[in-house]
């Protein structure tokens, strides 16, 4: 059976370019002359065809443009508000067809959730127990305390757990739940990631019992202060020491000892509003230092100053190519 080779990622500027014959669209009628270059733009290039292909595929699935960039302020080229939306259009144009999607589970799991929080930022929460619980950026979260458990059900990101004794006369247990199984805290402190398929969890204090969303057959574990591990529905990882600078993230800072710059760039990216990518030449450069995630530019900043990187930003900055210098 032939197997499509997959197409090769198109130049950032031209997805701008896409973008915004797409904004001048939505946003009124061409004139005959506009129409014209229109036209003329869509046919001048295999690639600009590819592009204008992937715009009309986002159209139809969205019924138009998406309705938090279908804005009416968005009319004025120099206003910066419509080259934010640029950016992030041409973003969802490199992510088609997959990029729907991906909106779509996003807004679903951010705004419909008890406590989020957005690209960037983290958030402090005291829970009615007194339990305290710190999401990290893009995360989300369920609270349903009852009068049988205290349970935390991660749907997306990443949090970090204090948990506090339980004042009730029944006591309950305090449960954290993802897709891939449920932990209930020992009198803890520990760290949950949601990465789909699989959960990360990192404990510092006391310890966690673990249990399988599938794991019928497999008995539940208990992870001990300074152990992590990861886990699928059915399947648990191996338990390893825990990295010591797990919960750097709650400082503002992201830790890097000797650390792979492809796995920097995507941790990092997950700060940053937009697309990171890390040219595979370089992907193995080990780097290592305390970068404020509060402020990633800077980040960037310092591996120029202090690595053999170039970094180039496209599309008013939401496109970062890291290659070498």
């Amino acid at each position: 059976m032939l197997t499509r080779r997959a197409e090769p990622p198109l130049d950032p500027s031209i997805l701008e370019e896409a973008a915004d014959w797409l904004m001048r669209l939505s946003e009124h009628d061409l004139t005959d002359t506009e129409r014209a270059e229109w036209e003329c733009w869509k046919v001048s290039s295999p690639e600009r065809s590819r592009a204008w292909s992937r715009a009309q595929l986002l159209q139809s699935k969205f019924g138009g443009l998406p309705p938090a960039l279908a804005m009416s302020t968005l009319d004025r080229p120099s206003n910066p508000e419509r080259r934010a939306a640029l950016g992030k259009l041409a973003l969802l144009l490199a992510a088609v067809p997959t990029g729907w999607g991906t909106w779509k589970l996003a807004q679903s799991q951010q705004w419909s959730a008890d406590y989020h929080t957005a690209v960037g930022q983290r958030r402090e929460l005291t829970l009615a127990d007194g339990s305290r619980i710190t999401l990290n950026t893009d995360s989300a979260i369920d609270v349903l305390f009852n009068t049988r458990q205290r349970l935390i059900n991660l749907r997306a990101g990443e949090i970090l757990v204090q948990t506090a004794p339980d004042s009730s006369a029944q006591p309950r247990p305090f449960l954290v739940s993802t897709r891939e199984g449920r932990m209930q805290a020992l009198g803890t402190r520990f760290t949950v990631r949601e990465l789909e398929p699989r959960t990360q969890l990192a404990v510092l204090e006391g310890a966690v019992q673990v249990e399988l969303a599938d794991g019928r057959q497999t008995a539940p574990i208990i992870v001990n202060a300074g152990q992590r591990t990861d886990f699928s529905a059915q399947a648990f990882g191996q338990l390893n020491p825990t990295d010591s600078n797990v919960g750097a993230w709650t400082r503002g800072m992201l830790m890097a000892d000797k650390m792979r710059l492809a796995d920097f760039v995507s941790e990092l990216a997950r700060y940053r509003r937009g697309f990171v990518r890390c040219d595979p030449a370089i992907a193995d450069l080990r780097i290592s230092g305390a970068f404020p995630i509060s402020d990633t530019q800077r980040s960037l900043n310092m591996l120029v100053q202090t690595y053999p990187v170039l970094v180039t930003g496209h599309l008013s900055g939401y496109w970062v190519t890291l290659s070498a210098a």
